[in-house]
């Protein structure tokens, strides 16, 4: 039977340039023994709708006979219009290529044992939905039963038209609206799995960051990290402080070449390491032996090595042990006396360079009040103004120094410190920054 066309039901559409489509009930030459001719826009789902795309509709209707029957037919352009007609679900199976961009489908649809679920009005919906979820959908209903209509828009359609109301612009508008309502789905879930994973990475990250261990201890603990990485919390530099059973303090801080996401895991697993390995009693060049083999087993190629400084403080607090492997000696300021650095001369190397290497511990004075600075080098080599020089270690000495007379520490210091590096560079510092304080007031 011909499609009537009464009024059109007004309805949310996207619509682009002067395309529109004509749906009448003769063929193309409008003889009334003919399909329907559909004329319609050129939309893509996969890609943005423009005037030189072609669309392909998939219409599953039992009765490709009856109303709904297309047959092929030329756009304006003079582009062929693809038409698919599936009688059943399994034919629709067959035809649901990639290159389909909308699928209307009659929900009078017989319901197939396959699709059946029960007394479920909209089972082949669902069925559909399923079988094709990148796809746009558009429902067709019987005229005046809105309330099927909605469903199956909550169900998954982007929309759904009346049988008896159906026209050819009708038609087009709510093709080129279904599949641009589609990709905005699919782009703004996009866009929220994308936040969502952001917001695990942040929570996972800050997991990672260690957190002292210094209960029993009078020393005070600050730090400041900041990754090289952009939009990152962690990086390839990494730190840690704990106190053992019979009150040493040991601290230690490290760097792991390059700053993007395998130097920061790599960066965790040897914080962790020196943790576990310090509680079980090691420290000095035994610690650090064992930690060269943990980075040898653990990182990706032999060219990845890392440099530590280790700093194991008495229980009374005015001596320690200090281990480095490749990494800058730590400032130490005492009142009445400028700041300087820890001596460095038996600097071991980097771990992961040299097999078998040692690293000798030294032994070093406190005093009764000091701060202790360890940091990584990503303090020391930001740039000084538009020229390649760079702050180095007599640069941060003298900032250091400074910074003290003013009064600054603790956190406070550490902040400055890091606040003026970024200013010298000129903006945000390439490499990762980790700086930690321990301080000692009798």
């Amino acid at each position: 039977m011909p499609v009537p066309v009464p009024r059109q039901r007004a309805i949310p559409a996207v619509e682009s340039g002067q395309a529109q489509a004509a749906f009448s009930p003769g063929g193309p030459s409008g003889d009334p023994a003919g399909g329907p001719t559909l004329a319609a826009p050129a939309p893509r789902a996969t890609g943005p709708l423009d005037s030189t795309t072609n669309l392909t509709l998939l219409v599953i209707e039992d009765d490709p006979a009856a109303s709904l029957g297309v047959p092929d037919m030329l756009d304006a352009a003079g582009k062929p219009i693809r038409i698919r007609t599936a009688r059943n679900l399994t034919e629709a199976e067959r035809l649901l290529t990639d290159d389909v961009h909308c699928i209307l489908l009659d929900l009078a649809l017989p319901v197939s044992g396959r699709a059946a679920a029960g007394d479920d009005e909209l089972a082949t919906l669902k069925h559909v939905l399923r079988l094709a979820p990148q796809h746009a959908v558009l429902a067709l209903t019987a005229s005046g039963d809105a309330e099927r209509g909605a469903e199956a828009v909550r169900v998954g359609a982007q929309d759904y038209l009346f049988r008896d109301e159906l026209d050819g612009r009708l038609l087009s508008r709510a093709i080129r609206y279904a599949v641009e309502r589609k990709r905005s789905d699919k782009a703004e879930r996009r866009l929220t799995e994308s936040k969502l994973r952001a917001q695990e990475n942040a929570r996972l990250e800050r997991g990672l960051l260690p957190t002292p261990l210094l209960e029993g201890s009078p020393l005070r603990f600050a730090a400041r990290y900041r990754p090289g990485r952009s939009r990152a919390l962690l990086g390839g530099d990494f730190y840690d402080t704990v106190r053992t059973p019979d009150g040493t303090v040991h601290a230690m801080i490290g760097d792991v070449c390059g700053h993007g996401p395998d130097e920061a895991a790599l960066g965790v697993e040897l914080r962790i390491a020196w943790r576990a390995l310090t509680f079980a009693g090691l420290c000095g060049d035994e610690l650090l032996s064992t930690l060269q083999q943990v980075l040898e087993h653990e990182r990706e190629n032999d060219e990845i090595f890392a440099t530590v400084c280790t700093v194991d403080i008495a229980p009374d607090g005015r001596r320690a042990g200090l281990c480095l492997a490749g990494h800058p000696s730590p400032l130490i300021a005492r009142p009445g006396r400028p700041a300087e650095l820890l001596p460095y001369e038996n600097n071991g190397p980097a771990l992961g360079l040299v097999p078998h290497a040692r690293w000798p511990r030294m032994q070093v004075e406190l005093g009764a009040a000091w701060s202790l600075m360890l940091y990584t080098d990503g303090l020391i080599e930001g740039h000084i103004g538009v020229g390649k020089e760079r702050l180095g270690q007599d640069g941060m000495v003298d900032m250091v120094r400074r910074q003290l007379a003013q009064g600054l520490e603790g956190e406070e210091l550490l902040r400055a410190a890091v606040s003026e590096v970024r200013e010298l560079n000129g903006g945000e510092l390439a490499d990762d920054v980790a700086v930690l304080m321990l301080d000692r007031t009798p």
